[in-house]
């Protein structure tokens, strides 16, 4: 038997048990009981099968092409203790139903993180509070896929809710790969002006505008960094990471979280890890980037 990357079976085994030990290894090197991935993708299968069919036509690899039982059993084997179900809309009238799909993920998960998501339509507050009320821990935008406006004026109360209920946002606003309408630092900016205690953790690390989202790290305390993709050799080569600016982001080791985008991406899970630590910004930084972060952040301690 063949999985989509030409395989065998076997073969696909053998190479992820060497992966997971690899990474077991990672973090018992440094000290921590496992790693927490903030930004890991489980959502419906007639879904999620569209999302690889776009990668599949712009030749994509997805390395982990599974069932949605072994894209969890093998998070485990890696040894992650938390992960996220980060799904959202790309049009109105998703993010409900969406929700109620991850609700029940989270409940035959419970090493997933319940995570919801919104997007602006009639009746966006009151679906977002009973997530919140239902136990969500971490919420989805997607600025660029869902091509709407942080500011639009049907979510300025959704901002307002998670703001003060504490709820962290993993929120793709930066313009990699491509720029869309609302993406980019400006309108977080506008955002964060209004809501200065939103808890947004800026995907990618807001690739390609490092520097700039950086700068609202610095300026709003509750404002995070996730390090999906960033400084891998494939995103290096077409978004690279400023040399210059790693001094900024070793000052904000204690607001930046692991995230990998498993299981749609296109190397082994191993080769985030292997990205991180080659900054070469030591253990300490390292430690709290793949776990102690994320751990306070979720209460997870």
């Amino acid at each position: 038997m063949c999985d989509p990357s030409g395989a065998t079976e076997s073969s696909t085994s053998t190479s992820t048990s060497a992966e997971a030990e690899y990474v077991r290894r990672f973090a018992e090197r440094l000290g921590v009981p496992g790693l927490i991935d903030v930004h890991t993708h489980f959502m419906p299968e007639r879904v999620l099968n569209k999302v690889w069919a776009f990668f599949d036509g712009v030749d994509w690899a997805i390395t982990y092409r599974h069932e949605e039982e072994r894209r969890v059993a093998l998070l485990r084997e890696f040894g992650v203790r938390a992960f996220t179900s980060m799904l959202y809309p790309h049009k109105a009238g998703m993010a409900r139903w969406l929700n109620g799909w991850s609700a029940d993920f989270a409940r035959r998960t419970p090493d997933c993180l319940h995570t919801a998501t919104f997007f602006p339509e009639p009746g966006v507050e009151t679906y977002v509070r009973e997530a919140v009320e239902s136990g969500a821990r971490v919420f989805k935008s997607h600025i660029q896929v869902g091509a709407y406006d942080p500011n639009d004026v049907l979510i300025d109360g959704v901002w307002g809710l998670l703001a003060e209920a504490g709820v962290p946002i993993v929120i793709h606003c930066g313009s990699g790969p491509h720029p869309g309408k609302h993406t980019g630092p400006e309108p977080m900016a506008k955002l964060l002006a209004r809501h200065p205690r939103l808890r947004l953790v800026i995907a990618h690390m807001g690739m390609p505008e490092y520097a700039e989202f950086f700068t609202l790290a610095e300026r709003y305390e509750e404002v995070r960094l996730d390090t999906t993709m960033a400084f891998t050799d494939f995103s290096e080569r077409l978004m690279p990471f400023p040399p210059g600016e790693a001094g900024r982001l070793a000052d904000l080791g204690d607001r930046v979280l692991l995230g990998s985008d498993f299981p749609n991406i296109p190397y082994p899970y191993t080769h985030q890890l292997d990205s991180l630590e080659r900054l070469g910004l030591g253990d300490d930084w390292l430690r709290g980037v793949v776990y102690g972060n994320g751990a306070r952040l979720f209460g997870l301690e």
